[in-house]
Order: C-alpha cells, then sequence, then structure tokens
C-alpha cells in the first residue's frame, strides 16, 4: 500500500510529539487505528483532520476526522487493512493508502477510472473496474463511501467546477446501479481547486483529472467496535 503524502506524516509526526504518540509512526496498519486516539482519541483526529480537509485533501481530513481510537479503532483498522488488501488485489493500478482507521483511493488516468477529454460518462474501461470495486464494498457493507471529483486547470473554472461534479456522480451513481447502497455516498466536487500535482506538467494535470474515495466506518462498525473493546 502507498504511503501518506509528505503533509499528512509532517501533521501526524507533528501531531504524535506533542501528545506522546510517536509509536504510530513504526505502527503497522492495525496499530495506528489503536493508537491513534489512544492519547486523546477524536481530538487528535479532529485537529489533523480539520487542518487537512480545509486545504488540499479532503478525503484525508474526513478519513482522520472519523477517527475513533483506542481499542475500538484498532478493530475498525483491522477491519480497514482487510477491505484495503481486497482493493489493490482487484484493482492494482489504483493509489490505496490505509490512513487512521480509513481508506482513501485515487483513480487518475493511469489507474483504472477515467474519462475522455470532456467527458463525464463512464467508458467501459472504468465500468470494468467499477464493477470490481462494487463487489468489494458489497463485501464490506459497514463503510460510508466519500466520492470527490477534481480536474487539471485547464479551462474556465466554473466549467471544471461542473466537470467534476459530474464526474463524481457518474462514479457514485455507477457504483449504486450496482447494488451497493446510495445511502452509503456522500459525493463532492471541487474542479480544479485541489490539486495534487504540478499543473505546469502533462503528468501532473493528468494525474489532477482524478476521482478520489474515502472509506470510513459507519455507525454500525463503530458500535461493533466498542462492543469488541469491552470484552
Amino acid at each position: 500500500m502507498k504511503t501518506y503524502s509528505k503533509i499528512l506524516i509532517t501533521i501526524f509526526f507533528s501531531a504524535s510529539l506533542f501528545l506522546g504518540c510517536e509509536a504510530t509512526r513504526n505502527a503497522n496498519n492495525k496499530q495506528k487505528g489503536a493508537v491513534i486516539g489512544a492519547t486523546s482519541g477524536a481530538v487528535i483526529g479532529g485537529v489533523i483532520g480539520n487542518n487537512v480537509g480545509d486545504k488540499n485533501n479532503t478525503a484525508l481530513g474526513a478519513i482522520i476526522g472519523a477517527v475513533v481510537g483506542g481499542v475500538a479503532g484498532g478493530y475498525i483498522g483491522d477491519r480497514m487493512d482487510r477491505q484495503a488488501e481486497r482493493i489493490e488485489e482487484e484493482i492494482p493500478g489504483a493509489e490505496v493508502t490505509r490512513v487512521g482507521e480509513g481508506i482513501n483511493v485515487v483513480f487518475d488516468e493511469s489507474s483504472g477510472v477515467y474519462f475522455d477529454t470532456n467527458k463525464y460518462n463512464i467508458n467501459t474501461k472504468s465500468a470494468a473496474t467499477l464493477d470490481k470495486l462494487a463487489g468489494i464494498f458489497k463485501e464490506y457493507p459497514d463503510t460510508n463511501i466519500l466520492v470527490e471529483g477534481h480536474t487539471d486547470n485547464t479551462g474556465a473554472d466554473d466549467y471544471n467546477m461542473t466537470l467534476s461534479k459530474q464526474r463524481a456522480q457518474s462514479v457514485t451513481s455507477y457504483l449504486s446501479s450496482k447494488g451497493v447502497s446510495s445511502g452509503r455516498f456522500t459525493t463532492n466536487w471541487y474542479g480544479e481547486n485541489q490539486p495534487k500535482y504540478d499543473n505546469n506538467t502533462v503528468e501532473g494535470r493528468a494525474k489532477n483529472r482524478r476521482v478520489e474515495l474515502a472509506i470510513i466506518a459507519n455507525e454500525q462498525m463503530k458500535q461493533e467496535a466498542m462492543e469488541k473493546a469491552k470484552n
């Protein structure tokens, strides 16, 4: 699985030093869920979530902001480990990052879900990838999914905002049509406003034309984790 972005590593490290959680740097994925919040629970999750979410990656902000922490967080982290592994197995081109108690998945033009220029319909290759993803989501029903649409900076801002909305909604609608409950989805769009790569290069623009997912525990999984933590 891919590592965190540099900004997220910096935020985690700084928060860990402040709250005495430096051990998260070397923890495995399951332990990360338990250690985050062991000293402060939702406080560290909220601080990191707000900082990341207000800047360049709301998907990561949503994941960290939804942290439970402690033993329950470790249980959720273990479940997310398995789901992330399934996504990597079935969709090897996707950029899959385990973050705290959730999963961040990024699809760009080289990783299975992409759109033709100025289009927002799901093409044949994207459909094949989303079919696999829908199957995994049905295997793991106790999660909520944030779908985000992004573009590069080519063209007018208003046009890009509309295009990112149409693309994000296309992904959500397609997954719902394959039997994933529509109630699990939140769909957002940001046009060209949240680039992750350099828009001055061809490669950077291609990567910025992306759909990004955040997968987090729903209330049922959180309650199950809390019950397990009591035993």
